[in-house]
């Protein structure tokens, strides 16, 4: 149901990656107009705008990794390349007519709550201020990217970039390079650069478990069918969100799933790799499930190459013209590519967010990060999250989750029309209770009984990940409960504001 009262809250969004993407999609389909997407850089698609390197695909299956609202049946493959992605974020902004709301060269340096005026005080980091009453995050949990502190680095006379920073000026045709990392990003880049590369070495800190990904290119007489029977391409995408679904248990230390699933990857390794030291090298010391399950149809024959090496002792130091690990041994390099992940328990770093009392975000998560249901904080009013703390998954496509957020949020927009409130704030009773409740299911998950991640801070609190399955999640944010929420109403006498850009 539509409520309009002739005066919608002004609505500043961070980032246009799909989070902020659908929350501008959703705004547009309720009739709100009133809001400005912030996007840093100059294109929309966040990480997928930000990482091109060779090879780059989803590892969520095409067909769920699209809006159900703005459903897709014309993918190439069953696993969509980078590309055709960025493609579909661009034709959702134009169709929905996003782009005259986004405000490209913008990249947010601090937000402050004036708690007179109800209204969120943005700065950018060329000093321009937003007014807002409503401030949304979508800058989402994997976009900034993390540097490993290597000794030495300053040294290197060769080049060195981030994996999420691809630079396509670097010719690494017979060049001796060396990858740093190997999970999601590495397995999908690594088995394009190998075949021109003179040498590749693989720094791997830890083995992952990896299944096959079976990926192949839908058929024509598929894609006609998806397009023209709409209840197939519904019937399809259901299929899939229910096989992955079905997953979770993995994650919940099932011991009759969790062999299943660690059998079939093992048999997937073995397939390939008949040496037996890069087996024991490629076998995890953690159960399934502890880290992403990752997905490849080509990583291991990769590593069977010739001109492939998998080097498991530390690295030591980084020297001018080449790698120093601890065990003594040197590898001539001539370039280096981190594929070392993202900073993703510091979510909306670097950022400076400040709510009532000016208090400040970093200091309300200064023993981790944590939301009410992911997408609110007590003493911040009127700031929401999408794919906030504890929001992500090992087993399904975020963007269900991201719709779950989307829908919830303009919920809580509508009730400050419709309710003529001057903020909502959630509750810190509310806050802490679902928190107590959420530690206490994540404690008892294989992500507890496994070591450093990026699902977790280095004192070992998992920040990142949701406990529970996808249909839980729907079920808790479907309606909100108010009585978890204090609703502040405004002033009736106070007359309406005009946007202002100063």
């Amino acid at each position: 149901m539509r409520h309009d009262t002739g005066r919608h809250p002004r609505i500043a969004i961070i980032g246009s990656g799909f989070g902020g993407l659908c929350m501008g999609m959703q705004l547009k389909r309720a009739g709100i107009e009133s809001f400005t997407i912030l996007e840093k850089s100059d294109r929309i698609g966040g990480t997928w705008r930000d990482n091109t390197y060779p090879g780059a695909a989803c590892d969520s299956p095409s067909f769920v990794y699209c809006f159900s609202f703005e459903q897709k049946t014309d993918w190439s493959r069953k696993w969509a390349p980078q590309p055709e992605i960025l493609a579909y974020i661009d034709h959702c902004a134009r169709k929905y007519d996003l782009l005259r709301h986004v405000r490209f060269h913008s990249q947010v340096a601090s937000a402050s709550f004036d708690a007179d005026a109800g209204v969120w005080r943005v700065r950018t980091t060329t000093g321009e201020e937003i007014e807002a009453e409503v401030l949304v995050s979508g800058t989402g949990q994997l976009n900034r990217p993390a540097y490993p502190g290597i000794p030495g680095l300053e040294d290197f006379n060769g080049t060195a970039f981030h994996s999420a920073r691809w630079r396509p000026d670097v010719d690494l045709g017979g060049k001796r390079v060396a990858v740093i990392g190997n999970a999601a990003s590495a397995i999908q880049f690594i088995p394009e650069i190998a075949p021109t590369v003179e040498r590749l070495t693989i720094f791997q800190r830890s083995a992952n478990w990896m299944i096959a990904k079976r990926d192949r290119p839908y058929r024509a007489l598929e894609r006609w069918l998806f397009t023209n029977v709409p209840l197939l391409a519904r019937l399809y995408r259901w299929r899939l969100w229910a096989a992955y679904e079905s997953r979770f248990p993995i994650f919940r230390q099932n011991a009759f799933f969790s062999a299943l699933v660690t059998r079939h990857a093992d048999r997937a390794m073995r397939e390939h790799v008949t040496d037996p030291e890069l087996r024991r090298a490629l076998v995890p010391d953690y159960p399934i499930g502890g880290k992403r399950i990752l997905i490849s149809d080509d990583y291991y024959q990769t590593l069977t190459r010739d001109n492939v090496q998998v080097v498991t002792a530390p690295i030591e130091r980084v020297r001018a013209d080449g790698i120093v690990t601890r065990d003594g041994r040197s590898f001539p390099v001539d370039v280096i590519i981190f594929a070392t992940g993202f900073e993703s328990t510091s979510f909306l770093a670097p950022m400076h967010v400040e709510g009532l009392g000016r208090r400040a975000l970093d200091e309300a998560w200064k023993d981790g990060a944590e939301a009410y249901l992911g997408v609110a904080v007590a003493g911040f009013p009127n700031f929401f999250m999408l794919y906030g703390p504890n929001t992500n998954l090992g087993h399904n496509s975020i963007l269900f989750m991201i719709e779950c957020q989307v829908g919830y949020v303009l919920e809580c927009i509508r009730a400050l029309e419709s309710r003529q409130l001057k903020c909502l704030d959630v509750r810190p009773e509310a806050m802490r209770t679902y928190n107590e409740q959420l530690r206490r299911i994540l404690d008892a998950t294989v992500w507890a009984r496994t070591g450093k991640s990026w699902y977790k801070r280095a004192d070992g609190r998992i920040t990142n990940n949701w406990s529970g399955t996808t249909t839980e999640y729907w079920w808790r944010t479907r309606h909100i409960d108010w009585d978890a929420y204090r609703q502040e109403p405004r002033a009736v006498e106070a007359p309406p504001r005009i946007a202002k850009v100063a």
